[in-house]
């Protein structure tokens, strides 16, 4: 019996072990951590996350709407998850407020999915969204969600509270959600100061975090797709395949040993191990550096600036002080001659990200690019690039989606029925006016005929005789 005991031990162990390590992943505990599930009354659990639902009350955040509808999807063959089997649906401006506790960057999730209803046709769903005065939906139009969608933004709060503003775009359209998440972000997510790149310049910017930024791309190099589920911060990792424009002379790579964090440098909140542990590298073949370039494209929204953070993390060198390569974004030199040993103090397997400003220009695209640099060796590693993430970040409205501020939106929807009552009581007005003087003309003109001042000069008799006298 003592061997099977034995063998019961060192299961029992290695589970536990195993069981340190997914808590290990896990150590970050935000602070406001607010996940709702919207229209409906019961809770639901999602990616080993509980969603309260919107119908309850809590101190903490409140709903504030006066025409809004509790909708349930009517498609029982739609298999998606239970916060997107119900939405609240408002046909007039709603809010929710959500209470602050720990000042700073936060992560704001929508999710949006069309439901299957015949109290409403979802083609008429359109609509603004507005974070803490931050235009970060404009026209969305709500028809076009077939699946599930997610749009993610980081906020930058400095007030007690943060507020979620849906508002149709006009009087017969309405909005609606499934879900929401407010959750405040590790200290370390968003640093203030960034590489400004662009033909004429490459300098320090100072002002990023209190900028609003939407998530557009965040993109796993080389790997699999990385879930809420086996992520950090419960994010969605997409596969590169479909970004990879030029790869000739490049091959992916796939590490299964320990990536070493280290203090001071990148955080699992930052990336995941997931999204590390794999890459696209150009290697030296045949004792000669290859003149190749790994090129990746990404459609963009011109007039907006972008933040475009790359990761890297040295899984396929042999020794340290080998990997020497350039990085350019938008076709211009961002990184001559980056040296992943010296950035992570000399530790192979070590993460390193780094960030940089961009114009999106009118071409649509935007390019990020890894190759062999003039320090590059041969029989070595020549370039390699882990994860990429683009966000875009507000223009000078303070919006993330076009050009119209928040306060032109709000003013823009008719409050009540003042729309309709203020030109009623303006002809009402003029009516009255009308009436009022028509009144006293034709009273004036009444009273000149049927009534005369008599002349000074007739006398007493001859008014009593009702003639004048010949």
């Amino acid at each position: 019996m003592e061997f099977p005991y034995r063998n019961f031990v060192f299961v029992v162990l290695l589970l536990s072990l195993c069981t340190l390590s997914a808590l290990s992943y896990t150590l970050f505990s935000p602070i406001d951590n607010y996940l709702i599930d919207c229209g409906s009354t019961v809770d639901s659990i999602v990616d080993n996350r509980r969603f309260v639902s919107d119908s309850s009350r809590f101190d903490s955040y409140s709903l504030t709407s006066t025409r809004s509808v509790l909708l349930r999807n009517e498609d029982c063959f739609d298999v998606s998850p239970q916060i997107y089997q119900t939405a609240r649906v408002f046909t007039g401006p709603s809010r929710y407020e959500f209470e602050i506790r720990d000042k700073g960057t936060h992560m704001v999730r929508l999710h949006f999915h069309k439901l299957n209803s015949s109290k409403f046709d979802f083609g008429n769903a359109q609509f603004h969204v507005l974070v803490n005065g931050f235009v970060v939906l404009s026209d969305f139009f709500g028809g076009c969600v077939e699946s599930p969608r997610v749009k993610e933004y980081l906020i930058w709060v400095e007030t007690e509270k943060l507020v979620i503003t849906f508002v149709p775009s006009r009087k017969y359209k309405f909005a609606f959600v499934n879900a929401l998440e407010v959750i405040s972000a590790p200290k370390d997510l968003i640093l203030d100061t960034v590489r400004y790149v662009n033909s004429e310049k490459n300098e320090k910017s100072d002002g990023l975090v209190k900028q609003a930024l939407e998530v557009v791309y965040r993109v796993t190099v080389g790997g699999p797709k990385v879930t809420p589920f086996n992520g950090t911060l419960w994010r969605t990792w997409v596969p590169d395949d479909e970004f990879l424009k030029s790869s000739f002379g490049s091959k992916r790579l796939y590490f299964s040993g320990r990536i070493r964090y280290q203090k001071g440098g990148a955080s699992r909140e930052v990336a995941p191990d997931n999204v590390y542990n794999s890459a696209r590298v150009i290697s030296s073949r045949n004792a000669s550096i290859p003149n190749v370039n790994i090129t990746w494209v990404f459609p963009v929204v011109g007039g907006f600036k972008y933040l475009v953070r790359l990761h890297f993390c040295d899984i396929a060198s042999i020794s340290i002080g080998l990997l020497f390569f350039n990085v350019y974004v938008n076709g211009h030199l961002a990184i001559k001659n980056l040296d992943l040993s010296d950035v992570t103090n000399y530790v192979l397997a070590s993460p390193y990200y780094a960030d940089f400003m961009v114009d999106g220009d009118g071409s649509g695209a935007l390019s990020v690019s890894v190759g062999p640099s003039n320090n590059s060796y041969p029989y070595a590693i020549d370039g390699i690039l882990n994860a990429v993430e683009i966000m875009k970040l507000n223009n000078s409205m303070g919006s993330l989606a076009g050009k119209v501020p928040a306060e032109f939106i709000m003013k823009s929807w008719p409050r009540g029925n003042m729309g309709v009552l203020v030109p009623l009581v303006a002809a009402v007005c003029l009516l009255v006016i009308l009436s009022m003087v028509l009144r006293r003309r034709m009273t004036g003109l009444k009273d000149s005929v049927t009534w005369s001042k008599l002349p000074l000069d007739v006398s007493d008799a001859n008014v009593k005789q009702g003639y004048p006298q010949l």
